[in-house]
């Protein structure tokens, strides 16, 4: 077998309201994620167009340029008899009529002879319908796949836990189910059995139920371990915790690793991280916190995806502290922050208190870092190499807890097992006497968990 890589081609629209600026931004950001599946990037195609509902998205022209990279002919071959509903026979004439009445064509650009047949699969920068896909790869010859399949594709090859694996499992059937393609030519399967619908059904249809089916088996499991999940986080209520989020590739995994001590997996990949890992930070402080480095966000991220991710998201949505890291020398970081703001606002963790880490400073000019601090004044701006800078993190994350936190005296007889290691494990002690009776402890620590070991207290003394 070849390990030769497959070259790609990429597809680029830009719709009214789109600057160019956007387009390149996120074609950049597509050519980042095709070369993450291991595709080699040879060339873009991209034009302007009022819609990206016509039936190739492409005007005839730029379908004619496109087809030359990889070999096909430029043409939509005629449809294969499907049996449509009423709707989406309308809405395919309604769309190949769009594909002349809406061109907005042109020239098609001329390629070398070494760039044309050089594209084995083309890469479409938007999500595409059934229709289209079926329409593009039959006027190319070659596969299609939009940016949610490219998407899916990265996640199902980094999901690593069992967790992860079903959540990518769910979305990639949930995008796969209305573009199967039919396999039987069209004829009727007889039906009958148990859970069968009858004579009539096709063997489409049947794929798409066994499918159904299949992401309810999924979820389901899903659901035992998400139940297990909130059992561990249940017992981890009472410690501190610091949620790592933003933009896939920020450096959250290296602040991690740099922060907590551990061996977290650090990539310069999109999507490197899929699975969350929680550490305690390093040296341990006290009382302990917590750290946990969440996947990774992307503009144009799949519904079902974050959907099906809810659950690893939800250690963003119970932190007691989410610090949103960004790539502060990536000049869209702003639209990137918008972007983790929007994802998790879909799954309620508008309301946790964060601070804004502007990452990757050391890649900056003096210049841009007061620029940055003037425009961004509570940021913290830190860079993973620098241990001041991580001293100085770490400094702001306790004293952001020690804010809400109150000084007590607490007084434990030496009759008393077991409390003072659950004082010097959770609270920050501050001093420390000793009697004939006891020792004194000045703790610092919030005022729920005083209470609690003042409870404890009072039940050993009885």
């Amino acid at each position: 077998m070849s390990d030769t890589k497959k070259n790609a081609v990429l597809v680029a629209i830009q719709l009214p309201k789109v600057s160019q600026l956007e387009v390149e931004s996120s074609l950049q950001e597509l050519q980042r994620l095709v070369t993450t599946l291991g595709y080699n990037v040879v060339g873009s195609v991209s034009q302007k167009r009022t819609s990206d509902r016509s039936a190739s998205v492409l005007g005839d022209g730029k379908l004619k340029e496109l087809a030359e990279w990889t070999g096909g002919t430029g043409k939509i071959a005629a449809m294969v008899e499907h049996k449509l509903s009423k709707a989406a026979q309308k809405w395919h004439v309604e769309a190949l009529e769009n594909a002349s009445a809406e061109e907005i064509d042109e020239d098609a650009g001329i390629l070398t002879e070494d760039q044309k047949n050089s594209a084995q699969i083309v890469i479409v920068d938007t999500e595409l319908s059934p229709s289209q896909l079926r329409n593009l790869e039959s006027a190319t010859g070659v596969t299609v796949l939009d940016r949610t399949g490219v998407i899916i594709e990265i996640f199902s090859r980094h999901a690593r836990t069992k967790a992860a694996r079903l959540q990518v499992e769910i979305a990639r059937l949930t995008y796969m189910a209305p573009r199967i393609r039919e396999t039987g030519g069209g004829e009727d399967r007889q039906g009958g059995g148990v859970g069968g619908k009858g004579a009539g059904e096709s063997s489409l249809e049947l794929d798409k139920r066994k499918i159904r089916d299949r992401i309810k088996e999924l979820k389901t499991e899903l659901a035992s371990i998400g139940n297990e999940h909130q059992v561990r986080r249940a017992q981890r209520e009472q410690e501190l915790c610091v949620a790592l989020v933003g933009y896939t590739n920020a450096g959250k995994s290296s602040l991690m690793r740099a922060m907590t001590g551990s061996e977290v997996l650090v990539a310069d990949k999109l999507f490197a991280t899929l699975d969350t890992t929680i550490r305690p930070i390093y040296p341990e402080t006290r009382p302990k916190v917590l750290m946990s480095d969440t996947v990774g966000f992307i503009k144009k991220l799949p519904h079902d995806l974050v959907a099906s991710f809810k659950s690893t998201l939800d250690e963003a949505l119970h932190a007691s502290l989410l610090l949103f890291v960004v790539d502060s020398s990536d000049i869209s970081f702003r639209s990137q922050l918008d972007v983790t703001k929007n994802v998790l606002a879909e799954v309620g963790a508008t309301d946790v208190p964060s601070l804004l880490i502007l990452n990757k400073k050391d890649r900056l000019s003096e210049k841009d870092i007061n620029d940055l601090k003037a425009e961004f004044p509570e940021a913290i701006q830190i860079s993973t190499r620098n241990k001041d800078d991580l001293k100085m993190l770490r400094d702001k994350i306790m004293s952001y807890f020690e804010s809400s936190m109150i000084d007590e005296d607490l007084f434990i007889p030496y009759t008393v097992q077991g409390v003072i290691g659950d004082i010097r494990a959770k609270m920050r002690v501050l001093g420390e006497s000793y009697n004939e009776n006891g020792v004194t402890l000045k703790v610092r620590a919030s005022e729920d968990l005083i209470t609690q070991i003042k409870k404890k207290l009072t039940i050993k003394n009885k």
